[in-house]
């Protein structure tokens, strides 16, 4: 792979104008800001996995046709452990703390009490958040990028993991996530949330929990796909191991798709179907007593373990995910399943605000050349779920980043609007800012950073606030 600049450390903490190539539209104006791992060595000791490198946040800015950069690492009780006194001092995905056998097992640092925040960023409206597979947000300034601190919440909902991908209820606006408590019994708990008070929606007990990074809403309802990649909660508690390798594959199992109503946390649908995994979902929507889930989907597991730096960073293979719908038939008639395209697709992203748990017709993701396992995901892919049609935009040595859609003010078209990607030039060594039409996949405008940014995880676009 040419992308070891990737997945390297960086260092530099900038706020710089950028030098904008081609031309932005005038509507364009407010904040994209982009998490991810960026720290990926202690002077101590070294951390293992992509998933575990220490959170750095990425702010694009945009007005008036001019854009401007910076980058801050998020100063949690997990960053200053490191710079401080140079340990990892918390459980991340696949890296234990530097302890001893006697101080992890009084601890239980596999259970990932980490504040290293470096997944996506959510805001309230008032507040912005970087968050993780722990139930641990943490608050930041958007323009400034400086943490504030963690957040707190009017509510005694607790739990071990939880999606770092909530979503916004279609119709109330609430915003709607999960918290898995690990237990003689687990419990995965769906909540609600309005401001700082959480409200518990629904209770799905597990004996055998499984990993999952994200799950779906429609209009009506909160879906979870619960994979056959699970855990005996003790293993994580007696088994000197990382928190993820405590999951085993178990196919036998199937997939589980249970589907809750969000106005009173009712079960309406508990079926399976073949065992596959995935970190995420596309979109989902209510139709004719079917809840319709978009996934990217692979065939097993292995994509986690595929993600070891060691391999990433060497020449180990790529499984790749592809885009597959399934229905729900919530009378009890099972689910059917169908791939949507044949090309490959990660890091999905739609037109979130109007089509979000609703029908829609257009995704856009990043895939892999020819489908092809021996290089980096090296192309960014406009889906058309209806007819399965994808559009291409791929240049050679270059590594894009999820693709964030930006609406039209008052655009009509479900594509009307421009596409954000931080792209990594692998022979220059540093990324960029590519701007497309989201329309017609052309590009409109580019922006060189002048360092690589390492490969990270989602972002959100705000428009700028009056």
């Amino acid at each position: 792979m040419g992308v070891r600049a990737g997945f390297e450390t960086l260092d530099r903490e900038v706020d710089v104008d950028l030098e904008v190539r081609g031309e932005l539209p005038p509507w364009l104006a407010g904040t994209l800001v982009r998490n991810g791992p960026a720290k990926f060595e202690t002077d101590k000791g070294s951390f293992r996995h992509w998933f575990d490198g220490l959170a750095m946040l990425h702010r694009f800015g945009f007005a008036d046709g001019a854009v401007t950069y910076r980058n801050r690492y998020l100063e949690t009780p997990s960053f200053r452990a490191a710079r401080d006194d140079g340990h990892i001092a918390f459980g991340e995905f696949a890296t234990d703390p530097c302890r001893s056998i006697f101080s992890r097992f009084f601890t239980h640092p596999r259970l990932r009490r980490t504040s290293n925040a470096n997944v996506n960023v959510v805001s309230d409206g008032d507040r912005d958040f970087a968050l993780t597979e722990t139930p641990i947000a943490v608050e930041f300034d958007r323009e400034t990028l400086a943490t504030v601190g963690l957040a707190d919440y009017d509510d005694a909902i607790s739990g071990h993991v939880t999606t770092a991908h909530p979503h916004r209820a279609p119709l109330t606006g609430d915003l709607v996530n999960y918290v898995l408590k690990f237990g003689r019994r687990s419990v995965y708990r769906i909540y609600r949330q309005r401001g700082r008070t959480r409200e518990v929606l629904a209770s799905l007990p597990a004996d055998r929990p499984g990993y999952m990074h994200s799950f779906a809403v429609t209009e009506r309802h909160v879906v979870l796909a619960v994979f056959p990649l699970v855990v005996n909660p003790l293993s994580l508690l007696l088994r000197a191991k990382p928190f993820i390798e405590n999951y085993r594959w178990r196919p036998e199992l199937g997939t589980r798709f249970v589907v809750f109503d969000q106005r009173d946390g009712s079960v309406v649908a508990d079926e399976r179907t073949d065992a596959f995994f995935a970190f995420h979902h596309i979109n989902a929507y209510d139709e004719d007593g079917r809840v319709v889930v978009d996934i990217s989907t692979y065939p097993d597991s292995g994509v986690v373990d595929a993600l070891y730096l060691d391999r990433v960073r060497g020449d180990g293979e790529l499984p790749a995910a592809f885009p597959t719908r399934y229905e729900v038939d919530l009378s009890g008639g099972g689910i059917r399943s169908r791939r949507l395209a044949s090309d490959s697709f990660e890091l999905p992203r739609i037109a979130y605000g109007s089509h979000n748990g609703r029908d829609y017709r257009y995704a856009y993701g990043v895939g892999s050349r020819d489908n092809g396992t021996r290089d980096f995901l090296d192309q960014l892919v406009k889906l058309d779920v209806s007819s399965g049609r994808t559009i291409r935009w791929h240049e050679p040595g270059r590594y894009p980043g999820e693709p964030v859609f930006v609406p039209t003010p008052g655009g009509r078209a479900e594509d009307d609007g421009v596409l954000l990607s931080v792209v990594l030039d692998a022979e220059a060594g540093r990324s960029g800012l590519l701007v497309l039409d989201a329309a017609t996949f052309t590009e409109i405008a580019r922006a060189d950073v002048p360092h690589a940014i390492p490969f990270g995880f989602h972002g959100q676009f705000t428009s700028r606030r009056s």
